[in-house]
């Protein structure tokens, strides 16, 4: 019998994760709440419905859903269901909802996407906390690479924007570096500089 995977959220990440989900040979069922469809994935009318007999829930919506998704699914979840929760909420949001599944003993893990989905889908780099299992083969992925720097849910989303907060410093201050250099006169010789570093 194969995984049974419900994939909450089939927007631009969710419907190419679930799209490679169902080419891995998972049984995969879906929810959206924009009636958005995926070949091979069966829909759902609600986050109930597509919970209701899954193994595994990957919940890839808006992080302003987050909490909602898991309140509707939470009558319909059994108890050691796998609740993947990969939006980008904040490490508050992540340890909320691992309190309150937990309260109906569904195991949280928090899986930050690492980069953009969109032409990578299920090999999207990923970090994962918290304290659920590890995720089956079919939902981990062919040349999925992921981390798991231990730790509760939270930890990483937490380093997930530690580093989009280097990285945006980084791209900030070459900008202002140009911007500084367009000003002097000299831009063409900073970019040649950068060119020979």
């Amino acid at each position: 019998m194969s995984t049974r995977i419900a994939v909450l959220g089939l927007g631009e990440a969710g419907s190419e994760i679930a799209r490679d989900l169902v080419a891995a040979g998972a049984d995969v069922r879906g929810y959206d709440p924009k009636d958005l469809s995926v070949d091979g994935v069966q829909p759902r009318a609600s986050e109930a419905e597509a919970v209701a007999d899954a193994d595994i829930v990957l919940s890839v919506n808006s992080s302003h859903d987050a909490m909602t998704a898991l309140e509707n699914a939470l009558p319909a979840l059994r108890a050691g269901t796998l609740w993947a929760d990969l939006n980008t909420a904040s490490p508050g949001v992540k340890v909320a909802l691992a309190a309150r599944a937990a309260e109906r003993d569904v195991p949280v893990i928090d899986v930050a996407l690492m980069s953009p989905v969109p032409g990578k889908g299920l090999r999207t780099p990923m970090l994962v906390s918290g304290r659920g299992r590890p995720l089956p083969r079919p939902a981990r992925g062919a040349g999925c690479r992921r981390g798991r720097p231990g730790g509760p849910a939270g930890t990483a989303i937490s380093r997930k924007l530690l580093r989009s907060v280097f990285y945006k410093g980084l791209a900030a201050a070459v900008v202002e570096a140009l911007r500084g250099a367009q000003a002097a006169g000299c831009a063409d010789w900073l970019r040649g500089t950068s060119r020979r570093s």
